[in-house]
C-alpha cells in the first residue's frame, strides 16, 4: 500500500477533536510514508490533514474540480494538485490514485463518497479497503446502520467486512494491510431444477 485516500468535512465541525484527530491521521499517513489522496481543499478538516501530512514530510496529492479552484480554496502547497472537470471525475481520479479509503467526520459529501467507493468495492470495480476513523463517537450511528441493514437483508453477510471502523489511524491502516477483499457482487441465482 502506496496511498490512501481521506473523504471528510470542508469546515472544522462543532468539537476540537475532529481537528485533533484529522493532525493524528495525517501524521500516520506521514510517518508511514503513505501518500495522501484527498479532495485539494484548503479549509475544514480537509485543509488540516492536508497541512498535517506536508507539515511531517509526506506527499499529498489533491484533486479538484475547476469550479471550486476557481474559487480559490485550493491548497496551494501541495505535492501535486490535479483539477478535473467534475465532482464525479474527481471520485474517479481519487479511486485511480489511492489504494485505501478513510471518512474522517464529514457531512452530505463525505458521505455520497464514502457509499459511492464502497459500492464500487461491492461491485467488484476495486479491491481496495474502506474504513471509517470513528472519532469521538461520529460514526456510531452510522456503524449501527450497517448492522441495521445486514440484519434487514440488503447487506448481505459477505459482504460486511468491506466495511472497516477504527478510532485510531494506526489501527485502522492495520486492518487495511491485512483486508482480503470479498467475491465480486452478483445478481444471477441458480434457478432450482425440477
Amino acid at each position: 500500500m502506496k496511498s490512501v485516500a481521506v473523504f471528510c468535512g470542508s469546515s472544522m465541525g462543532a468539537s476540537l477533536s475532529y481537528k485533533e484527530e484529522a493532525v493524528r491521521l495525517g501524521k500516520e499517513l506521514a510517518r508511514q510514508k503513505l501518500t495522501l489522496v484527498y479532495g485539494g481543499s484548503s479549509v475544514g478538516i480537509m485543509g488540516v490533514v492536508a497541512d498535517t501530512v506536508l507539515a511531517e514530510g509526506g506527499k499529498v496529492i489533491g484533486v479538484i474540480p475547476k469550479m471550486l479552484e476557481e474559487r480559490e480554496i485550493s491548497h496551494p502547497h501541495l505535492t501535486e494538485l490535479i483539477v478535473v472537470d467534475s465532482m464525479h471525475t474527481r471520485k474517479t481520479k481519487m479511486a485511480e490514485l489511492a489504494d485505501g479509503f478513510i471518512a474522517l467526520p464529514g457531512g452530505p459529501g463525505t458521505m455520497e463518497e464514502f457509499f459511492e467507493i464502497f459500492t464500487w468495492a461491492q461491485l467488484g470495480l476495486h479491491q481496495k479497503p474502506c474504513g471509517i476513523l470513528n472519532v469521538n463517537h461520529y460514526y456510531d450511528l452510522l456503524i449501527s446502520f450497517f448492522t441495521h441493514m445486514n440484519e434487514q437483508q440488503f447487506l448481505h453477510d459477505l459482504y460486511m467486512p468491506i466495511f472497516l471502523s477504527d478510532t485510531d489511524p494506526a489501527s485502522l491502516i492495520e486492518q487495511f494491510r491485512s483486508y482480503n477483499p470479498p467475491p465480486v457482487k452478483t445478481y444471477i441465482e441458480k434457478k432450482s431444477q425440477t
